[in-house]
């Protein structure tokens, strides 16, 4: 039996943020690692979708939903962690200048 090939991205595809990538990659590292197969990937990721996006504007937020769902789901993260994890972070964006790094 032949092993199948690694996953990879077609190289005309690009992210049009570096978190997008870093969600991307997470997606495939834990599917990688046997958390979640690629069916149920697949399944958390359309019910997350909008059908109504026809520019593809919202695909990366219905992906991290996706993650963020599955992940709870499963246990791999506490969700009142996350929560407060995403506060953290949504502060830490309001009080940094503009065109400054955000940081914790």
């Amino acid at each position: 039996m032949i092993p199948p090939e690694p996953f990879a991205l077609p190289p005309e595809a690009v992210f049009a943020e570096p978190w997008q990538a870093q969600a991307f990659a997470l997606t495939v590292r834990l599917h990688e690692q046997g958390h979640f197969t690629w069916n149920e990937w697949a399944q958390a990721l359309s019910r997350h979708l909008d059908g109504d996006d026809k520019t593809g504007e919202r695909y990366y937020a219905a992906w991290l939903a996706a993650l963020e769902a599955l992940t709870t789901g499963k246990g791999l993260v506490d969700a009142a962690a996350l929560a407060s994890r995403k506060a953290e972070w949504a502060e830490a964006y309001r009080r940094t200048p503009h065109g400054k790094p955000v940081t914790l």
